[in-house]
C-alpha cells in the first residue's frame, strides 16, 4: 500500500427528514446564495422543506444551473451573489449543481477573472457552502473537486481545492423519489465507474480497499435495479446515495493506483456531443477494460471472482465474461453502451483524438502509457 494522507471535513446528515438541520448549519446572519437546477424542487416539495428551514436567513435563489454547468451561466449567478451580498452558498441538487457552486464559492473570492481558476490558478479562498443532495450519482457533496463546462472552448475543465469541501451535506433518500429512470440510471453508472477507477488497476497489496470497492460495486449492482423497478423504494435509495457519496469521498482511494482515463476521454465526449456523463462512461469503461486487459489482468480476474462469481472456464474467457457483466449491466440501468446508440460513428474520432491532446491528456492511465493511439482503439472498440 502506498502513503496517503486522509481527511474528509464535510458533516453528513443521512436520512428521511434531515433538511430541517439546515438552520442549524448554515452560521446566523448568514445572506446565502441557494442554487438549483429546473423546477423539479418546487415539484418534488424539497424547496417547501428547504424554505421552511432557512426561515430567518436572507435567501438569494439562482436556477437555471445546466445538467453540465457552463461557464457563462455562473458569472451570471456570480453577479447576483455580489448584487445581494451573499457570504454562503448552499447548493440543491446533483453533482452538477454542487460542483457550480463550489465554482462560485470560489470566484467570489478571487480578483482576477474567473476562467483562471479553471486553467491552473490556485483557489486561495472561497464562500462557506453546504448542499442538500437531490441525485445519487458524483459525490461532490463531500469532496472538493468539480468540473464546469466551457462552451467557447468546447471543453470540461476541472477544478479542485481542499477550501471547496461542502461544509455540510444533507442527505435524504426522499428527495430522489421523483428522478427519471434516466437520471437513476446515470446515478449508478456514474458511482460504479467511479468505484471502478480506484479498483480495477493492478494488485497494490490494499486488501481492505479491494474489499471496500468491491462490496461498493455488488451493492450498486443489487440495489441500481430495484430502484429504477420500485422508484419511492427507500432502502434501495438509501443504500445507493450512501454508495455514491462513498465511491468519491477520498476513502476508497487511499493508497492505490487510479486510473481515470475513462473520465478523461467521456469529457471529450461529453463537450464535444452533449452526451450525458454517465453515458460516456458506460461507453469507454467496456471498451476500455477490453483494451487494458492485459495490464489490468490479475485485478480483472479479481474483479471477475469476486464481484460476478465467476469461477469457472480460462483466465481470458473469465475476464471476457466480466467485460461483458459490466455491459450487460449498464444496459439493464437504461444506459447505452456503444457510441453508435448516441448516432456517432468513425468520423467522430478524429476530433476527440485532438481534443484529448489539446486538453493534454495524452498519458492517461494507472501507468500513464494511454497515449493517444490507445484511445484511438478504445474509440474504436466503442463505436
Amino acid at each position: 500500500m502506498r502513503n496517503f494522507s486522509f481527511h474528509n471535513p464535510t458533516q453528513i446528515h443521512f436520512g428521511e427528514g434531515q433538511i430541517a438541520k439546515l438552520g442549524q448549519e448554515i452560521p446566523a446572519d448568514s445572506r446565502v446564495l441557494v442554487t438549483h437546477g429546473g423546477g423539479s424542487i418546487f415539484q418534488n416539495g424539497v424547496w417547501a422543506l428547504v424554505e421552511a428551514a432557512l426561515a430567518g436567513f436572507a435567501v438569494s435563489r439562482f436556477a437555471g444551473i445546466e445538467a453540465n454547468p457552463q461557464f457563462d451561466t455562473l458569472l451570471r449567478a456570480m453577479e447576483q451573489a455580489r448584487r445581494d451580498r451573499c457570504d454562503f452558498v448552499l447548493a440543491i441538487g446533483g453533482g452538477s449543481v454542487i460542483d457550480a457552486s463550489k465554482f462560485i464559492a470560489a470566484a467570489l473570492c478571487h480578483a482576477g477573472d474567473p476562467l483562471e481558476l479553471l486553467t491552473g490558478t490556485p483557489i486561495q479562498a472561497a464562500l462557506p457552502l453546504g448542499c442538500v443532495l437531490t441525485l445519487a450519482a458524483t459525490g461532490s457533496e463531500s469532496n472538493p473537486h468539480g468540473v464546469i463546462t466551457h462552451v467557447e472552448r468546447q471543453a470540461k475543465l476541472p477544478f479542485s481545492s481542499p477550501l471547496l469541501y461542502p461544509r455540510f451535506a444533507i442527505l435524504d433518500p426522499c428527495t430522489t423519489f421523483s428522478l427519471p429512470a434516466r437520471q437513476t440510471g446515470n446515478g449508478v453508472v456514474d458511482a460504479f465507474v467511479h468505484t471502478i477507477e480506484q479498483y480495477l488497476t493492478y494488485p497494490a497489496d490494499a486488501p481492505l480497499q479491494d474489499r471496500y470497492a468491491e462490496g461498493l460495486l455488488q451493492t450498486l449492482i443489487e440495489e441500481g435495479p430495484k430502484a429504477l423497478a420500485n422508484p419511492q423504494d427507500y432502502n434501495a435509495r438509501a443504500n445507493l446515495m450512501w454508495c455514491a457519496t462513498q465511491a468519491l469521498n477520498g476513502l476508497l482511494g487511499c493508497g492505490v493506483p487510479q486510473d481515470w482515463a475513462t473520465h478523461m476521454i467521456g469529457h471529450e465526449l461529453t463537450a464535444l456531443y452533449h452526451i450525458d456523463h454517465a453515458q460516456t462512461l458506460a461507453v469507454v469503461l467496456p471498451a476500455l477494460l477490453a483494451e487494458r486487459r492485459e495490464a489490468k489482468w490479475s485485478k480483472l480476474l479479481q474483479y471477475a471472482e469476486r464481484v460476478w462469481h465467476l469461477r469457472e472456464g480460462s483466465e481470458a474467457a473469465r475476464i471476457d465474461a466480466a467485460i461483458a457483466a459490466t455491459q450487460t449491466f449498464f444496459t439493464a440501468m437504461g444506459v447505452p453502451t456503444r457510441l453508435s446508440e448516441h448516432g456517432l460513428d468513425a468520423d467522430v474520432i478524429p476530433q476527440v483524438l485532438a481534443q484529448l491532446e489539446r486538453h493534454r491528456m495524452t498519458a492517461l492511465g494507472e501507468g500513464c502509457d494511454i497515449d493517444l493511439a490507445t484511445s484511438e482503439r478504445i474509440l474504436l472498440r466503442a463505436l
